[in-house]
């Protein structure tokens, strides 16, 4: 499980990571943020599991970045602040917090509280990411199209699983062979050169809606975005 900390004081993010990896969880914590479409996009290109969500950030509310992330997905997110008053935990649920922690925490219960949200909130179809965006062009599963700004172009099943699974790994290599069992799980064999056919019309319609060089090739590693 992959867990983005959005937290502006070091010793707490430092402490946050280093409790969470002790727990065999994978951790994103940037140590700054310049706006809420910033620290936004950031999530929404990691894609984790859950956010740790701190409230008091400079200049940026994290009751803003809450809103703002609940636009794109549906992540869980946990509000973790030194802010007790009922009201603001109320604000925190009623923005689209998963739970409401305050410090100073006890790292057992924290523990227990993610792994609670957690159980309760994989596997939901509510919880589904329909929405995947990298560097302005956004996939939308539920929709089945590639979209950048007012531009907006129709996918293939094929195609929209390629895009799905390379969004799934932002600036990571996914190889041919693993794109080929994604797409064709059940079929003993296909032309390696349906692959590349896909992946050229792909090119076209990212090239139709302003977009170029979003997918890059590497000769015996594969595609990524």
């Amino acid at each position: 499980m992959h867990i983005f900390i959005i937290e502006d004081e070091q010793l707490i993010r430092q402490e946050l990571k280093i409790l969470l990896e002790n727990a065999l969880y994978q951790v994103t914590a940037p140590p700054a943020f310049a706006s809420v479409t910033h620290v936004t996009q950031q999530v929404l290109d990691t894609a984790p599991d859950l956010v740790l969500l701190d409230i008091n950030l400079p200049d940026i509310s994290g009751f803003d970045i809450c809103t703002q992330i609940r636009r794109h997905m549906d992540v869980p997110i946990i509000f973790l602040t030194s802010r007790m008053s009922p009201m603001d935990e109320l604000n925190g649920l009623l923005k689209g917090g998963d739970d409401y922690i305050t410090k100073p925490y006890q790292p057992p219960l924290l523990l227990a509280r993610i792994a609670a949200v957690l159980k309760r909130t994989q596997g939901m179809a509510s919880r589904e990411i329909t929405l995947f965006t990298r560097n302005d062009v956004s996939l939308d599963i539920a929709k089945c199209c590639l979209s950048r700004k007012e531009q907006n172009v129709d996918l293939t099943k094929n195609e929209m699983k390629i895009l799905h699974l390379l969004f799934q790994h932002p600036g990571t290599f996914v190889s041919r062979m693993d794109l080929i069992e994604y797409l064709w799980e059940n079929r003993i064999f296909i032309d390696d050169n349906t692959l590349s056919v896909h992946v050229a019309k792909l090119r076209e319609k990212l090239k139709s809606i302003g977009v170029e060089d979003f997918i890059e090739t590497k000769r015996g590693m594969g595609y990524r975005i």
